[in-house]
């Protein structure tokens, strides 16, 4: 209890963050403007991707947005980007933006099909390592013509779902109660194991999906933002972009699945966790009072989730719309046909999403600094001055490098820009561009696994507000992405140092 204001003011900053933390956040604060004017902004800028990385790293501490935020707002204050570039940046993603706001809200509405459809999945589909690969294999080839993060946000609303089910279950409550999942203290003790057996379970299946949306990101242009950049930069359509990148993609996809197996057989690196046979009659038990329950009114409602959902796939995959269009129309079509009407209900579908959107945001904060301070710059510069011979190899490590510390997004654009202006400027021919430009695609999108700051849709599952309920941290996501990192990643430098 504060007994002074100071001490007032001290409790409700960052909240119940522990008072480690606020102090490290505090003296993060204090020390980046005596080195912005001691040693510049070069210097100050790395240290300030490392304390962003900070932030990150102890999401389950207190959530990024908060501390991040502080972190963005003094390096603008202090000159280290202009607020005209944050607004650049942002607008620049506002596809991304507008993805997140939309996409994600409508995936909400569409839970009870897709907790339906997996439910039968989950049941169905006995033996663990082919649930693995069936999960890893199925995000792979949505993420190919869909985008990770809708894909992401289909795995979270699963994950989610189930989770729920059995915590209500494990409290003691009736599947027909209300029930707040985020709290333990009414699990029953004879629960509690399988519980934390649970929740390993469900990150083993969420991780090995959020790897196969890399795994199928990386194949195609519509896979991940940058794929369409390169591609316009390169003049590729869709069936060259494959094609391009096929003798590198592909060798990567195999050890990908081969990885997932191999984890799931050794139950190394926090895989392998079986469900609990409680969970699974629970489960079970779940789905036949949801069959015994559901009325005509409830059919209907999810035979319309289903034609929306292929409506989706197929908007998604014709480009139909702008991603976060056709995810406004999905909020449109399941609230009009399936009678949510009231303000309130809609509501609650952008409560996961509006946090990861203002914390992207204050993410491009930093990707502006990054810019103004050309932080990327002498990599860059090093790499294109090397061999032709190894420059396509050293491209694919240097991109793999810079996007598990930065947005790969915009390590892909800073680098395709280069190699663009390198070729307009006779520097390199139009071969060595395309093979350049095949390292640049496959290096953001395969290395960059290994930390949730490469891939934005690694950064969602981690901030979601199920991380916290599977204990999922960021130290826990980057162990566990390790063996994919190091498999696909020497394949992919493999593949690039052999066939381009």
């Amino acid at each position: 209890m504060a007994k002074t204001l100071p001490q007032a003011f001290a409790a409700n900053f960052l909240g119940q963050a522990p008072q480690w933390y606020k102090q490290t956040i505090v003296a993060f604060l204090i020390l980046n403007p005596i080195l912005f004017f001691a040693a510049g902004p070069f210097v100050t800028g790395w240290v300030l991707i490392l304390e962003f990385i900070f932030t990150l790293a102890l999401a389950l501490k207190c959530y990024p947005l908060q501390p991040g935020g502080l972190l963005a707002i003094e390096a603008i204050c202090i000159g280290m980007a202009p607020a005209e570039s944050v607004y650049h940046e942002a607008a620049g993603n506002f596809e991304v933006i507008l993805l997140l706001i939309f996409m994600v809200a409508g995936i909400y509405f569409m839970k009870n099909l897709l907790l339906f459809v997996f439910t039968k999945i989950l049941l169905g589909v006995k033996s663990k390592k082919v649930l693995a690969l069936l999960f890893s294999l199925v995000a792979a080839a949505l993420s190919a013509f869909l985008d990770a993060l809708t894909v992401t946000a289909v795995l979270i609303s699963i994950g989610t779902g189930f989770y729920a089910v059995y915590h209500k279950v494990a409290s003691g409550k009736k599947s027909q109660l209300d029930h707040d999942h985020s709290q333990d203290e009414e699990i029953v003790e004879l629960h509690r194991s399988d519980l934390e057996q649970f929740r390993s379970f469900l990150r083993s299946l969420l991780m090995h999906g959020a790897v196969g949306t890399a795994l199928g990101g990386v194949c195609t242009l519509v896979g991940e933002p940058q794929n369409l950049l390169i591609a316009e930069k390169a003049g590729w359509d869709f069936i060259v972009f494959f094609t391009l990148m096929a003798p590198v993609t592909m060798p990567v996809l195999a050890a990908g699945l081969l990885t997932c197996l191999l984890l799931e057989i050794t139950g190394t690196f926090g895989y392998g966790a079986l469900l609990p046979t409680t969970v699974r009659e629970v489960l079970e038990e779940y789905a036949r009072e949801e069959d015994s329950r559901r009325t005509l009114r409830d059919k209907a409602s999810l035979i319309v989730q289903a034609l929306v959902a292929v409506f989706l796939v197929v908007g998604l995959a014709t480009h139909l719309a702008s991603v976060g269009i056709i995810g406004l129309s999905v909020i449109v079509l399941l609230t009009a046909f399936n009678g949510i009407v009231e303000e309130h209900q809609l509501g609650r579908a952008f409560e996961e999403a509006l946090p990861f959107t203002a914390l992207l945001v204050v993410f491009f904060a930093i990707v502006a600094v990054i810019h103004e301070q050309h932080l990327f710059t002498p990599i860059i510069n090093t790499v294109l001055m090397m061999d032709s011979d190894i420059r396509p190899t050293m491209f694919f490590i240097a991109n793999g490098a810079l996007s598990m510390i930065s947005d790969n997004v915009f390590v892909a654009t800073v680098y395709i820009n280069e190699v663009k202006d390198a070729l307009e400027a006779g520097s390199i021919t139009l071969a060595e561009f395309n093979t350049l430009a095949i390292a640049i695609n496959t290096g953001t999108n395969i290395p960059s696994v290994a930390t949730p700051n490469g891939q934005a849709a690694f950064l969602f599952l981690l901030t979601s507000a199920l991380a916290p309920l599977i204990r999922l941290s960021y130290g826990k996501m980057v162990l566990m992405a390790l063996p994919y990192t190091v498999v696909m990643g020497s394949v992919g430098v493999i593949a690039v140092y052999w066939v381009l």
